[in-house]
């Protein structure tokens, strides 16, 4: 039976799917119906008669594109054979593969993972004779990161490095030759890895003008979603893919633009009628998701932004409450408000997976997932692990257990193999003198320990930093910024998000401020992974998540918190070149995963003993007042006990809040 289109379709998306020929870009707003408006226009394409074979469909995931398979065998009552669909790197290994010998290579390449492509490095590194605990250079893993980087970026590696490891720039050229080295033992070993699909992709269409005509020719019809994600060979490819037919259908959203640090290039989307002279654009802007004063409040926002397509979101639902900010005095009590807030709810028989909490940054969660902890609110933590599982805090952790205890050989073994000069044998050897030596880690530090000359500048840090804590008679919070002393250069070494963990272990000195007893810290620390096992098989939890984890998700209640200054937007975005405008979009997605209730916290106080005023974000400061629900006073929020800066205390001189009795 044919599709009635028209009855299905809304007026906004009928057009892209009947009309869709020629280089076409479709701006589809926050929850509009895109998936529905692509796989429609698959069907249509079927329906009349276009060969499967004929259609490529890109999407980012595989989770997408099983999505819209499975949509379009609703719709035409059966599976369509031989669509090409699936992810750019699925696609790419099919036509890799298919013309692995025009390429170079012999049949049936092997595709290396993540975990093999760090592996190929690390021996040619050592091949080389490369000391990789050198503080000279940077780990494997940050450098196979940037190299990725600068491979789908389509910029050379020195200037990858400048942007992702500038710490590491003088090791710029060494690193040229090593990767060098890699491409080559790839090529001589038959091997492929995850960035070779797209570059290799694009080296078929480039290079082989016959394979370019006749992939083009097949594909009469290109669609690409998300189209706002694509970096720069990806766009490449698609212009080549659509050449003879110049069918492209390029469905995104530039206010969803977030993903810039992968090498996502929102020019891609931007400059889409030049690239394709003639384009169409046409627009989704009803949004089946988010209620009218939500959307109106993410209108507001992105607007703000210059680089972008004008656009107004529309609410096909009835009203609702307007969103709400929430001030509070501290960090800590801003965690409690919105505890307070969900177990009110939960009271009411509201679902905790219909709760979510959205920050920008992993460090932003620590206090809340004690708070819900502490509360018995079950949760669950998206985009990333909790807090005490993450690598860097079991590093910090671990200075702190062997400074407690000669006998935890875990966490001796841990720490030194961070450190300059030291691996694992070396370790071994250390580890087995200082268990001998004393009964406390204190007494060893007076007594010669025999190391090799190779190990004796990382042996050397580890002494002074414990003497440094010896010496620290304040609280656990002290003797951790000690060690982030230590850690610093080894958590940029390590990973190319260095600042941000450098800026976890800062929320974790002041949460420590509170302990003084060190062992008692410990051990309450091992029961963490207690509380992590509790309500493990609870169906109902709260979803704590990073705003860019949280793309393409929704919930009927959102919190969007830590909204100061250099928290959100990040401190580093007015440094970079179309930062702020990235963070805006960032804003907006988080906005525009709620439903119904939308409430943005702050808290005016900060440090380790609020010692210091947060300002509001400043995308906070460019919204209307109009927006958030009349003026309240919260009976849960503490008043500050002296006069600062008003402006700095409260958004705008007032406290735009709701009684936790009203919500």
């Amino acid at each position: 039976m044919p599709i009635d289109f028209a009855k299905e379709l809304n007026e906004e998306q009928l057009p892209v799917v009947t009309d869709g020929e020629g280089p076409c870009l479709v701006l589809a707003g926050a929850g509009s119906g895109k998936t529905r408006t692509i796989t429609f226009r698959v069907a249509y394409l079927l329906e009349h008669g276009i060969p499967a074979d004929s259609i490529l469909l890109l999407t980012f995931t595989n989770k997408a594109a099983n999505q819209m398979l499975d949509r379009v065998k609703q719709l035409m009552g059966s599976a369509p054979q031989n669509l090409w669909s699936g992810t750019f790197h699925n696609i790419g290994f099919r036509l890799v593969n298919k013309y692995a010998k025009e390429l170079g290579f012999s049949a049936h390449i092997t595709i290396l993972d993540s975990e093999d492509s760090r592996s190929l490095f690390s021996q040619i590194l050592k091949d080389e004779g490369v000391d990789t605990k050198s503080k000279k250079i940077p780990s494997v893993n940050v450098m196979m990161e940037t190299y990725s980087y600068s491979r789908n970026a389509m910029i050379n590696l020195e200037e990858a490095v400048d942007i992702k490891a500038p710490r590491f720039f003088g090791a710029a050229t060494d690193m040229v030759h090593w990767f060098a080295m890699y491409e080559k033992r790839k090529r001589e070993s038959n091997f492929a890895d995850f960035d070779d699909l797209l570059v290799l992709w694009l080296k078929l269409l480039t290079e082989f003008p016959e394979i370019r005509v006749k992939l083009s020719s097949q594909f009469r019809y290109v669609l690409v979603d998300e189209y706002q994600d694509t970096n720069r060979v990806q766009a490449r490819i698609v212009q080549h893919m659509c050449s003879v037919n110049g069918n492209i259908l390029a469905v995104g959203d530039d206010a969803q633009s977030i993903y810039s640090f992968r090498a996502a290039d929102i020019a891609n989307i931007l400059d889409f009628a030049k690239q394709y002279p003639g384009a169409r654009i046409f627009h989704l802007l009803t949004n089946y998701r988010s209620s009218p004063q939500i959307l109106e409040l993410a209108n507001e926002v992105i607007k703000q932004n210059k680089n972008q397509f004008q656009k107004e979101l529309r609410s096909a639902l009835g009203n609702h409450t307007k969103p709400t900010i929430i001030r509070s005095d501290t960090t800590a009590h801003e965690a409690e408000h919105i505890v307070d807030i969900i177990q009110k709810y939960r009271k009411e028989g509201r679902p905790l997976s219909e709760i979510a909490i959205l920050f920008r940054s992993s460090f932003h969660s620590q206090l809340l997932e004690f708070e819900l902890t502490e509360r018995g609110v079950p949760y669950e933590y998206r985009g990333g692990q909790r807090f005490f599982e993450r690598a860097h805090i079991k590093d910090v952790l671990a200075y702190l257990r062997a400074f407690a205890s000669p006998k935890d050989s875990i966490a001796w073994h841990r720490m030194l193999v961070q450190q300059e000069g030291i691996g694992l044998e070396s370790a071994r050897k250390i580890y087995d003198q200082v268990k001998l030596r004393a009964q406390t880690s204190e007494l060893f530090m007076g007594s010669p320990v025999e190391i090799e000359k190779r190990a004796a500048r990382g042996w050397d840090v580890v002494v002074r930093t414990f003497e440094n804590i010896a010496h620290s008679h304040g609280t656990v919070g002290d003797k951790i910024r000690v060690i982030k002393s230590a850690y610093d250069f080894y958590a940029h070494k390590e990973f190319t998000n260095g600042d941000d963990r450098i800026a976890d272990i800062d929320q974790l000195a002041n949460f420590t401020d509170r302990s003084t007893d060190l062992k008692t810290f410990l051990a309450e620390t091992a029961l963490q992974e207690q509380f992590k096992g509790k309500n493990t098989d609870v169906a109902e939890k709260v979803i704590l998540s990073t705003i860019h984890q949280s793309k393409g998700l929704e919930w009927d209640t959102v919190f969007i918190v830590s909204l100061v200054a250099n928290a959100f937007p990040s401190e580093r975005a007015s440094l970079e070149e179309g930062g702020m405008e990235e963070e805006r979009r960032l804003f907006y997605v988080a906005v525009t995963r709620a439903r119904r209730n939308l409430f943005l916290t702050y808290a005016s106080l900060g440090g380790k003993n609020n010692e210091y005023l947060m300002s509001p974000s400043p995308f906070l400061e460019e919204l209307s007042e109009a927006l958030f629900d009349s003026e309240h006073k919260s009976s849960q929020v503490a008043e500050v006990t002296y006069e600062p800066d008003e402006q700095s205390v409260n958004w705008r001189g007032k406290s735009f809040l709701r009684s936790i009795d009203e919500l």
